[in-house]
């Protein structure tokens, strides 16, 4: 039987990071820097969120403190946020206290165990009911594998990388990163829907034929499996990778639902996307598709996320004198690799809805100060898309794969096996 194909909605979700993308947010008069490390923080942000009626949010986080433009070696700076709570053991926390917001943590393939990073994303699908997703990232920086202690970081050459040219290292590290992708779906996939089966007549709480060894052999590691974790709600969770090269775009192509991109972006953080329209940056996409052998398969089209840097009007000061405070008070231009828009609610709905037009799924809004600029999101800018019929309408709580339009996940681990595993899901 051929998969339900789900409709595509078009999504609209927020990139929440400490005090906000700004370095000098934590400045701002309505921050809260005394409480960046404290659950009730990012419970509140979360509940805004979720009240809202956003679709998901992602967590930022990374195996190293912020350093000084590229100098890794450098003392951290004292004028920034320094450190971060562990994204996926905080969306964790905050899954209970959410109703429908999906959740989506950054977990880093480099330095971690695929087995520990699988079963913990699964447990967050079950405290969140269906709402979990994973933001994958590999760590390439000295620090971080400094921080680990377990082998040296690759010599990745960032000039080739922002030119969208090969790099070895950088091959390694995709190359990784994948086949922690493809153990975490082999383990999810692992017991099947109705492996439990709690038949006290018998004194069967499983049935063991119904949990599969997934038997995985890479160049890197192994894993027998089967997970530790019963099937979530979803079978799989969503897996999104934040993208600016072709190569990565092949990344995002053979392991994941959805790619974020940052079209039409002046700075030089944009990589090898500088500067492109949104219309190249989706051929770039499907051309990755076509490479791979995803275009043309079962799969579904991997949904293409544009993210955006806002920093709204309020009712006392507009919000391009407020970003000039705030570089100001940096003492640099701020910079980052999505584009930057700043203004009134009206002018940031009608780039989402030219976004919309030109063909992608969804914009990630990552807000400029928080909580000031996520309270206008949510408070002014959703009534607005969904006036417009852009957002979608606040309603029932949904899976994440369901906001997102994909298909159900596959009931029993044999209907999607690979030759290395097929002899397990018989």
């Amino acid at each position: 039987m051929s998969p339900i194909t789900q409709p595509t909605a078009f999504t609209v979700g927020v990139a929440l990071d400490g005090a906000g993308q700004h370095p000098a947010a934590w400045r701002e008069p309505d921050a809260q820097p005394e409480a960046l490390f404290t659950a009730g923080y990012w419970t509140e942000l979360l509940r805004t969120a979720d009240a809202a009626g956003l679709d998901y949010a992602t967590l930022d986080d990374s195996l190293s403190l912020p350093h000084p433009a590229a100098d890794e070696a450098a003392t951290p700076r004292a004028d920034r946020v320094g450190g971060r709570l562990d994204a996926l053991l905080t969306a964790s926390w905050v899954a209970p206290r959410t109703t429908g917001i999906g959740l989506i943590p950054t977990v880093t393939t480099t330095h971690t165990e695929p087995f520990h990073v699988a079963t913990a994303l699964q447990t967050l699908d079950h405290v969140s009911e269906g709402r979990g997703g994973w933001q994958l990232r590999i760590s390439g920086d000295a620090a971080s594998a400094d921080a680990f202690g377990r082998r040296p970081a690759p010599a990745v050459d960032l000039g080739e990388v922002a030119a969208g040219r090969p790099d070895p290292a950088l091959d390694e590290l995709l190359s990784e990163a994948g086949d922690v992708a493809e153990v975490a779906r082999r383990l999810w996939a692992s017991w099947d829907a109705d492996a439990i089966i709690r038949d006290d007549a018998s004194g069967r709480f499983l049935d063991r034929d119904r949990v599969h060894h997934i038997n995985f052999a890479g160049e890197r590691f192994s894993v027998a499996g089967p997970s530790i974790v019963p099937r979530s709600p979803q079978g799989q969770l969503p897996i999104t990778v934040l993208s600016h090269s072709p190569r990565v775009h092949e990344l995002a192509a053979e392991a994941a639902d959805v790619v974020f991109v940052t079209p039409e972006s002046p700075s030089a953080r944009a990589g090898a996307s500088r500067e492109l329209t949104i219309a190249e940056v989706i051929a770039r996409v499907r051309a990755a598709e076509r490479r791979v052998g995803r275009a043309g398969s079962a799969r579904e089209p991997l949904r293409i996320v544009v993210d955006l840097v806002v920093a709204l009007d309020t009712a006392s000061e507009a919000a391009a004198d407020r970003l000039a405070r705030l570089d100001a008070a940096a003492g640099e231009t701020f910079e980052s690799d999505a584009r930057i828009v700043t203004g009134g609610v009206a002018q940031l709905a009608d780039e989402i809805e030219r976004l919309r037009d030109a063909g992608v799924d969804g914009v990630r809004l990552r807000p400029l100060t928080l909580p000031g600029d996520l309270r206008e999101i949510t408070a002014t800018l959703l009534p607005l898309l969904r006036a417009r019929g852009i957002a979608s309408a606040v309603g029932a709580p949904r899976s994440l794969r369901e906001r997102f339009g994909l298909d159900p996940a596959p009931q029993r681990l044999r209907e999607h096996a690979t030759p290395e595993n097929q002899e397990h899901a018989a």
